[in-house]
């Protein structure tokens, strides 16, 4: 039989002619297909060559014996993107948020809050139950006893309930355009009270109220969701200000997207600087090695399997197709350390690579990036485990159970910047009972485990958003299958309303009706 070759869809004979059309066709195909592929994923492939090229770049830096002066000019095109990023945080949060909780009806406000909270609170528990077990079958702290790496130690003197106390006060700062760049902290004072019977004074520990330099985020975000709130209620009054900040949320978005540009370049500085600037790593991993490893592998089994599975229990959707559109922020999370940095890019590559409605994403990301500590919580139930055993400390049921409850808690206020959670372990060991003398071991390791810690929370918040879409689809899809049946119901009633009427206002119809009540042969006569 003769071999026909295809051309726009048509059967033709096969000849040289032929096939060489054919075949040139397949090949400007292919060469558009790839075309297209780079220019849909330039920013992703240029991100991750950015982290590729800074680690070869800070290894042959780093042979170069630098100066401190030297080592921070190097970093400063890395420094440049975390001023940038944290330069759009402000205003981000704060109109995203506004005009998310004005976009919503307060119905669908709590609905969508409540399933929020509790999958927040659900993840962080799970990640915290991960973080202790792989703790105990690993035991990092087991045989790392005699650890000597010459680290300064962190002092840590705050109570546990001054640390939620100051959680409660942050919620609702007293300035708000302090809280734009400041916080409240306790720190403590001694008092004399009196002298003893010897003659010598007594003094007292009393806490006093100060303000730490750093965003209070927390405070922020809670009054931008009530303002919100309060603009929705206000109806035709408020609709110029919700304007107002739905305008000013979508240049927000548009610096968003230039600054993005930036990033592949930054990240690049970050990482090689970061390489530059280590010391005694060879010590450190072979001391600290067990941590390390069980603090990645948590956020691995955390952010690989459970997040994943818990998305697809509720959308019955591959969630390794939805992460596949987010590599960008998870590289700059990686490079930046910090969930709150992250959180423009996520934000623009939730909507525009996943589809995720906009309402959905700006209320719930910010509110994540502050409250949803997933990785967070991994290393620092770790952490007090490790200390633990470093110590030699059995730790009973009640107190892992502490850990379990102060992990989850404490890192709802865990600050989302680099080495945030370093003060939130501080917590969970007064809360025990621990030794807060090494934590600067924590501290020494930080900038390696808080990459991965800060990439499963964003993770946490990406998914929680494709969660809250995915329900929220779903209720709209109920409305308007009920919406038709009601508006059918409707017009049939009004229709039996109006014939009634007619019936009985009409004049005509009741001359007409009138007519045919007198009988033919009455009609007859009178003709």
């Amino acid at each position: 039989m003769e071999k026909k070759s295809k051309i726009n869809g048509y059967k033709v004979p096969s000849s040289a002619s032929t096939d060489r059309i054919v075949e040139q066709g397949a090949r400007k195909s292919c060469v558009g297909k790839v075309t297209v592929f780079l220019r849909k994923n330039l920013l992703v492939i240029m991100t991750v060559s950015g982290v590729a090229v800074g680690v070869g770049l800070g290894m042959l830096v780093r042979d170069m014996n630098l100066t401190k002066a030297q080592m921070t000019y190097f970093a400063f095109p890395g420094e440049m993107l975390l001023r940038m990023l944290k330069m759009i945080i402000l205003p981000l949060v704060v109109c995203s948020l506004v005009s998310g909780a004005a976009s919503l009806d307060t119905r669908s406000l709590g609905k969508l809050g409540g399933i929020a909270v509790a999958y927040f609170l659900v993840t962080t528990l799970i990640a915290s139950g991960i973080g202790i077990s792989l703790a105990f079958i690993i035991k990092p702290g087991v045989g790392a006893g005699s650890l000597s790496l010459g680290l300064e130690r962190v002092s840590s003197e705050k109570e546990t309930t001054d640390s939620f106390l100051d959680l409660a006060r942050n919620l609702f700062p007293s300035n708000l355009v302090a809280a734009a760049f400041r916080s409240y902290a306790t720190d403590y004072k001694m008092v004399a009270v009196g002298n003893d019977t010897n003659g010598t004074t007594l003094y007292q520990k009393v806490p006093i109220g100060t303000e730490t330099d750093g965003m209070n985020i927390l405070g922020l975000v809670l009054f931008a969701m009530v303002f919100g709130v309060a603009l929705r209620k206000l109806g035709d009054e408020g609709e110029e200000l919700i304007r107002f900040f739905n305008a000013f949320n979508e240049a927000t978005m548009v610096l968003v997207s230039w600054i993005m540009w930036y990033i592949p370049f930054g990240v690049m500085f970050l990482v090689g600087s970061k390489i530059v600037e280590m010391e005694n790593v060879v010590l450190l991993v072979t001391s600290l090695g067990k941590y390390i490893f069980a603090s990645i592998l948590g956020h691995v089994i955390h952010g690989g399997i459970v997040l994943p599975l818990i998305y697809f229990g509720f959308t019955r959707k591959n969630p390794y197709s939805f992460l596949s559109g987010l590599i960008t922020p998870f590289t700059t999370a990686f490079a930046t350390c910090s969930s709150s940095a992250t959180l423009p890019s996520m934000i623009k590559c939730v909507e525009e690579n996943n589809g995720v409605d906009k309402h959905i994403s700006r209320f719930i990301l910010p509110i994540g990036a502050t409250v949803n500590m997933d990785g967070a919580a991994i290393f620092q139930c770790i952490a007090a485990v490790f200390i633990a055993q470093l110590n030699n400390i059995e730790l009973n049921a009640g107190q892992i159970f502490t850990i379990l409850v102060t992990a989850t808690a404490s890192s709802v206020g865990a600050a989302g910047i680099p080495a945030g959670g370093i003060i939130t372990i501080a917590i969970i060991l007064e809360a025990i009972g621990l030794p807060t003398n090494d934590l600067s071991l924590m501290l020494a390791v930080d900038w390696i485990v808080d990459r991965t810690t800060t990439v499963v929370n964003v993770e946490g918040d990406a998914l929680g958003a494709g969660i809250l879409h995915h329900i929220n689809q779903q209720e709209m899809k109920k409305k308007k299958q009920v919406q038709p049946d009601w508006e059918l119901a409707e017009i049939r009633v009004e229709a039996v309303a109006n014939v009634q009427a007619e019936e009985e206002t009409s004049p005509l119809v009741m001359h007409q009706t009138k007519a045919s009540a007198v009988p033919l042969e009455a009609i007859e006569s009178v003709l």
